[in-house]
């Protein structure tokens, strides 16, 4: 059971002797308001203090009926020991009441009767016996009360949970797409080195050894984060692009439709260069004549379309009967668990050939730099 700190507690207690303190007021003020209606004659002002205050065994006892309501939920129809201890609370309480309420009458007369009152043990078996409905009426409504509260304190728990089980699902999917991507780029990347030097071309393959240091650290500093700006994010592709272009020499060509006030737009961090890898992987890479690589960001209202295009080759008829590769994926998944559904994720073929991905999300921008 949850452990209430001390201020939840005193805003509880708050809460309890305010609910408690109004209901007695309403019932002070509608008894006092009938008996006088009906030309009765009492004493009014010390009538409607007791009534009010005879209220307080049921305002202390709250917290107590909560407690057990907690511990043995009610909605257990089948729980004997369960109901055997409600009804034992409900009883105890009842006792508590009537006897509180007995004493205040036989010590203020609040009915200022000219006679000797009942003996005390009288009086309260007589006011136990005829409250024993409204008793448990009352138990009931405490029980109900504090189930829904606690009802939408699980519920908040609960999204919160997810909400955190979320986060841990996108970081390690995030960090799945990492090892997944380092390897076989820096297989290539070395191997293209290990070219340049056997050609002689030293100084290319020094500049490509360092585009590939400074990618790979850059890459390590995006740990924790989810989302960067598009901004950002097209720095880091253009890390992988110039590394990539001294891979293919002049059989890759690159160009930019991203405008400026898209920038500031937040995407998921390696979103473009997963996009850039597949096309060249499955498209430059397939040509001997290399090939061009369109990169466009488009927003509709509410909306951020990312896309890249190759001009290699078409994806064939039934290449979604084939499956997707893993990389893909895991994409598919981490914009599911950062986005819901409100993402959309298409492959398609372009009129005159070569192969458009494009990624539509929800538009949100950052108004600082990350």
């Amino acid at each position: 059971m949850t452990q209430l700190t001390p201020t939840a507690r005193r805003d509880q207690w708050l809460w309890i002797g305010t609910i408690w303190l109004a209901f007695g007021l309403v019932d002070a003020a509608q008894t006092v308001l009938v008996m006088r209606a009906e030309n009765m004659h009492h004493a009014w002002a010390k009538l409607f203090a007791v009534t009010v205050i005879k209220w307080l065994p049921w305002g202390l006892a709250t917290p107590l009926v909560m407690r057990t309501g907690r511990s043995f939920p009610p909605v257990r129809f089948r729980s004997a020991p369960g109901w055997l201890v409600h009804l034992a609370a409900c009883a105890a309480l009842g006792v508590a009441y009537s006897a509180w309420e007995t004493l205040l009458d036989n010590a203020l007369n609040p009915y200022a009767y000219p006679t000797p009152l009942d003996p005390f043990l009288g009086s309260f078996l007589h006011g136990f016996y005829n409250c024993i409905l409204s008793n448990i009426v009352l138990y009931g409504a405490i029980l109900a009360v504090s189930y829904v509260l606690d009802s939408k304190v699980r519920l908040a728990q609960q999204e919160i949970e997810a909400a955190r089980l979320n986060a841990l699902l996108a970081k390690a999917q995030l960090d799945a797409l990492r090892r997944q991507i380092e390897p076989h780029f820096l297989f290539n990347t070395l191997n293209a080195v290990a070219g340049l030097v056997r050609e002689g071309k030293g100084e290319t393959a020094v500049t490509m050894i360092a585009g590939l240091s400074d990618f790979l650290r850059r890459m390590l500093d995006e740990n924790n984060r989810q989302e960067v700006r598009l901004e950002e994010e097209m720095k880091f592709a253009q890390k992988y692009l110039d590394i990539q272009k001294v891979r293919f020499a002049e059989r890759l060509d690159l160009s930019v439709n991203v405008p400026a006030e898209l920038l500031a737009a937040r995407v998921p961090v390696l979103i473009l260069q997963l996009m850039l890898e597949n096309a060249i992987k499955h498209g430059i890479a397939k040509r001997a004549q290399g090939g061009s690589i369109r990169i466009a960001a488009a927003r509709n209202e509410d909306h951020l379309r990312l896309s890249v295009y190759n001009d290699g080759p078409s994806l064939p008829v039934d290449w979604e009967m084939a499956g997707v590769g893993v990389g893909i994926s895991n994409m598919r998944a981490r914009l599911h668990s950062l986005y819901g559904n409100a993402f959309e994720l298409h492959f398609k073929n372009g009129a005159k050939g070569g192969v458009e991905v494009s990624v539509t999300m929800p538009f949100h921008a950052s108004s600082e730099r990350d």
